[in-house]
């Protein structure tokens, strides 16, 4: 029996981001884990709480979700911020989120960067090692959540920290491995049924078929399914039970 992780990005907000703001109960309901808004781009202090001790109560593990400073365009712009100044802001906004985990009686397991930092730290040795040390910083306990082959996993590694590598079940792949922009036809599958047989694939094959047709290696311990996904409630079900008739073990890629 194979076994994967499906996490989701959580405590988001209202906003025009959000298509589906009342998905976050729905989705505790499905994933193992939740990525959890520290701040930045999305969630406040009470909301952090509310979706921590929603998360404990449900056996959902716990991550932090840190991003740019960049509220407006929902962290998924990127900002040019220099390294210690990242570092700063990537700690205060994990650290902000495990003390308040820790008030509802939640541990923080992991930490997820959100969009626009998410993509940076694939390939930017700078953004990415601003990123390790603010988490080594904070808890060198917790596990660093990421796309196979970027640069941040590749430092925390070297650091001694745990890591993890992630797929995404309602995102487009380029055949380098890496994310169609939202920008871009083919950023986004919405579709229940595609989305579950392209988990089924990701966590049984370790693939994944980009939009040019390519096969792409991922190996990922965890699955994603973003909560701004039209259709994000409906995807995580067809996900849960496609992986469940296909024999995989759906449970937290840290073991919490």
């Amino acid at each position: 029996m194979g076994v994967i992780d499906l996490n989701a990005d959580l405590g988001e907000g209202d906003g025009p981001w959000r298509l589906e703001p009342a998905a976050d109960d729905a989705l505790l309901e499905l994933v193992t884990s939740a990525n959890v808004a520290a701040g930045y781009h999305g969630g406040d202090a009470t909301t952090m709480a509310l979706t921590c001790a929603a998360a404990v109560a449900r056996g959902v593990a716990v991550g932090a979700h840190p991003s740019y400073d960049d509220r407006a365009g929902f962290g998924r712009r990127h900002v040019g911020v220099a390294p210690e100044v990242l570092r700063a802001q990537v700690a205060y906004q994990v650290g902000a989120l495990v003390a308040v985990a820790r008030s509802v009686g939640a541990r923080v397991t992991h930490v997820k960067p959100h969009g626009a930092l998410y993509n940076a730290v694939v390939h930017d040795e700078g953004q990415a090692r601003a990123v390790v040390q603010a988490v080594l910083a904070v808890d060198p306990a917790l596990t660093v959540l990421g796309l196979p082959g970027s640069r941040v996993l590749a430092l925390a590694a070297a650091a001694g920290l745990a890591t993890a590598t992630e797929a995404f079940v309602d995102r487009g792949y380029r055949p380098d491995g890496t994310l169609v922009p939202r920008d871009r036809v083919g950023a986004l599958v919405t579709d229940p049924d595609e989305a579950a047989d392209r988990a089924v694939r990701m966590a049984v094959e370790g693939t994944v078929t980009a939009v040019d047709g390519a096969v792409v290696r991922l190996a990922p311990q965890s699955l994603c399914v973003h909560s701004d996904t039209p259709g994000a409630v409906a995807i995580a079900t067809a996900v849960r039970a496609a992986l469940a008739a296909a024999g995989v073990d759906v449970r937290p890629f840290g073991g919490a």
